[in-house]
């Protein structure tokens, strides 16, 4: 979830949502809104059977749901509502940068986060404001054995020379290396190549870069991002990367991934649960992005779980409704299954799950012990985020490097300007 990052739309119109707190026609109810997003993983009816369970355990709570229009734009989503003076109690996987300073966000207690393996995670200005509940590596990179057989490859790459290699093996036999996307609102979908190489190329050497651009301390055109991004052109260049992804939306992506149009499938975790539940003919596999070195390193984001609107006409329900929401058992089973949720809820029992999701849970436990989780870069939510509106930015100028437009100086430079443009230094 992602953040990351799925497409089903189901438009709301502004004029159809409720005001947080509506109470009307409810008896001694007490309702709140509660803004979530649909993708092919999290159906209309996931959402409502997980609302009924809180709900029935709650009878004095009623909940009105809310749909994002697309599940890339929840965060623009919300800002919408909020400008519009209906700003939900409980929004999910919204970031609360941006809300969070303004104080329209109800901060965490540490009484309340006792439960969570990462209380403090992503802290803004020292305080919580959104539940942190899963952990998602974004991106891995999933393959397919198949093709990777019939190239001569044994064995998935453990350094980058090896990574560029087996790209070339494949491409030698009419292979196309990467499978990527970008079309229409999903412009994310572009990004995931170079979110991996920010991750095992700046994070590991510089892992408060983000912080150090707030400070104005480093550039995205100095040489460490900027050799990061030069990876990134060099695969495009390369014709590595299929450039009529662009015009594929998310869910159009994967099923050309997993209908056999390409080797490797750069993607956050989530693809786990469609890799074990969708239809295709060959065995998928996944490994970290390859470092230079071959030491282990993941991206990964920990959070994405409920914030809460601090004005709610109804805030402790609001909050008892986002705890037990993102701690019911039985939602979070439905979201492993459903979404290859890594839940880090102290205490939970994941259900049995399928050989992909197994498969990507080992890759992240190995990265655990080996120390050799990052932050993912577009994805943080903390004090090292990105300034609002630029991850948008990064999307769009990844989509004008897979289209070939510009070289890794001329893409670092604008992002510099983009930073600026949203009020950095």
């Amino acid at each position: 979830m992602k953040r990351a990052v799925l497409i089903a739309p189901l438009i709301v119109g502004l004029a159809a949502c409720a005001p947080a707190g509506n109470d009307q026609g409810n008896g001694s109810k007490k309702e709140i809104t509660f803004l979530t997003f649909e993708t092919p993983n999290l159906t209309p009816q996931y959402w409502d059977a997980a609302i009924k369970r809180v709900t029935d355990r709650y009878p004095d709570i009623k909940v009105k749901k809310l749909v994002a229009p697309d599940a890339g734009s929840r965060d623009a989503y919300a800002k919408q509502l909020l400008a519009s003076g209906q700003f939900p109690d409980v929004l999910q996987a919204v970031s609360p940068q941006g809300f969070a300073e303004s104080g329209k966000l109800a901060p965490w207690t540490d009484s309340e986060l006792k439960n969570y393996q990462f209380p403090h995670a992503n802290p803004i200005k020292g305080k919580i404001y959104q539940l942190p509940y899963n952990t998602q590596p974004t991106p891995l990179v999933y393959y397919n054995k198949s093709l990777f057989k019939e190239a001569g490859i044994t064995s998935p790459p453990q350094t980058y020379k090896e990574l560029l290699g087996d790209a070339a093996e494949l491409q030698a036999k009419g292979i196309t290396p990467f499978t990527v996307g970008g079309g229409g609102k999903d412009t994310f979908a572009a990004a995931y190549l170079w979110i991996a190489l920010v991750g095992t190329d700046v994070y590991p050497k510089q892992p408060d870069f983000l912080v150090r651009r707030r400070a104005g301390q480093v550039r995205f055109a100095d040489p460490l991002f900027k050799e990061a991004t030069g990876k990134f052109v060099d695969l495009v260049k390369k014709g590595y990367v299929d450039k009529s992804g662009l015009s594929r939306d998310y869910p159009s992506t994967e099923a050309a991934f997993l209908s056999g149009k390409g080797a490797m499938y750069p993607m956050g975790s989530w693809f786990a649960a469609a890799a074990d539940s969708k239809a295709h003919k060959f065995d998928i596999g996944v490994f970290p992005f390859p470092t230079d070195d071959g030491k282990m390193i993941v991206p990964a984001y920990t959070g994405g779980g409920p914030i809460v609107n601090a004005n709610s006409k109804h805030l402790a329900e609001a909050k008892k409704f986002a705890l037990a929401f993102n701690q019911d058992a039985a939602n979070n089973d439905a979201l492993v299954k459903g979404d290859g949720a890594i839940i880090t809820i102290k205490g939970y029992n994941p259900p049995k799950a399928g050989p992909v999701y197994q498969a990507t849970l080992d890759v992240y436990n190995q990265a655990v012990r080996d120390k050799g989780v990052v932050n993912a870069f577009t994805v943080e939510t903390g004090d090292d985020a990105l300034l609002t509106g630029v991850p948008d930015q990064v999307f769009a100028l990844a989509q004008d490097i897979i289209g070939g437009g510009k070289d890794a100086g001329a893409v670092t430079a604008e992002l510099d300007k983009d930073w600026k443009k949203a009020g950095g230094k």
